[in-house]
């Protein structure tokens, strides 16, 4: 039986002690949008990567600046354009005239929290280069292999409503994507606080340091202590077996989409302060980890129908385990 180690319980009071204060900074921001802040804090404690698809102006860059702030990690961003070149994000060797050798000067990859800007304006060849990053946390330059620092999680937007002169992510490096998220509109109450908030200045410019970023590779530890028990594990998977038989669609999630759903339910019951995973912490994340990584089929889109639609479905139809086994 799958047992945690005997301080788990002590552990997630921590990681939501952590993911609180955060959460409390970046609404100093970013208001009204809670649900958001808290999907984005379950990325990083799953060292996972998030793709933020949504109309400009509602927030997608400073929810990434406030972030860094917040936690004291290096940010850096790269502004994705067509001429934007792998070089521009990886780095580059340079030859040295003096030493008469070649040096290699670190890109914007090399921070720990980088944003990628609009990442669909890149050419396909430019938006690669982001796949080695993502997925083993590591650079290839002339053959030659440079770890990134840890942590590390890369943060991408893109505009899903205009399409001329953008490059459509491949399904490849949609799934390297832990969750797709979207801030949406803010309701009529925060836009009216957030216009009296910056009536004299930006909040993000005088946004603080709120917790060390240094502990969160030690939290991101402790969540994978959290216990998934066997009735939950069975539940993740048949949501997952789900997807890949409905009729609705091409392509279902793949192996890494059940790691994530996994993984992300385990996050999520640590922000709650608990040392296992409920089926409602799946079924929080199911939309976010599933949806980006399927295709509708043409005929079932033309109707209406969208991945998320699919999902939301899955989750209303999926039997759910009446009962958890408890660490």
């Amino acid at each position: 039986m799958n047992k945690t180690n005997p301080g788990t319980e002590e552990n997630t009071d921590k990681v939501q002690a952590f993911a609180g204060k955060v959460i409390e900074n970046i609404e100093k921001v970013i208001i009204g949008k809670r649900p958001v802040i808290e999907q984005l804090l379950v990325a990083l404690l799953c060292e996972g990567h998030v793709l933020i698809e949504d109309a400009p102006g509602t927030g997608k860059t400073m929810l990434a600046r406030a972030l860094a702030i917040s936690t004291g990690l290096e940010f850096k961003r790269v502004q994705c354009t067509p001429d934007l070149l792998p070089t521009d994000i990886t780095g580059v060797s340079i030859y040295n005239q003096k030493t008469r050798e070649f040096e290699f000067k670190p890109g914007p990859a090399f921070s720990h929290i980088l944003l990628s800007d609009e990442i669909n304006r890149a050419t396909s060849r430019a938006q690669s280069a982001l796949l080695e990053a993502m997925g083993e946390t590591q650079i290839t330059v002339d053959g030659v292999t440079y770890p990134l620092p840890k942590p590390f999680l890369v943060l991408a937007t893109q505009n899903p409503i205009e399409f001329e002169g953008t490059f459509p992510l491949p399904e490849a490096q949609m799934d390297r994507f832990l969750l797709r998220l979207s801030l949406g509109y803010p309701e009529s109450g925060f836009e009216d606080a957030m216009l009296q908030m910056q009536q004299l200045g930006h909040p993000i410019d005088t946004l603080a340091q709120a917790v060390d970023g240094n502990h969160i590779i030690e939290l991101q530890r402790q969540v994978r202590q959290v216990y998934v028990s066997e009735s939950v594990r069975r539940y993740i998977l048949d949501l997952i077996h789900a997807t890949r038989k409905n009729p609705a669609l091409s392509l279902g999630a793949s192996p890494r989409g059940s790691l994530a759903l996994y993984r992300t339910a385990q996050a999520r019951a640590a922000l709650g302060g608990r040392d296992f995973v409920l089926p409602d912490d799946v079924k929080s994340m199911g939309i976010a980890c599933l949806a980006h990584r399927m295709v509708i089929n043409p005929e079932n889109a033309l109707s209406g129908e969208t991945t998320t639609s699919v999902v939301q479905e899955l989750l209303r139809r999926v039997e759910v385990p009446l009962t958890v086994e408890k660490p």
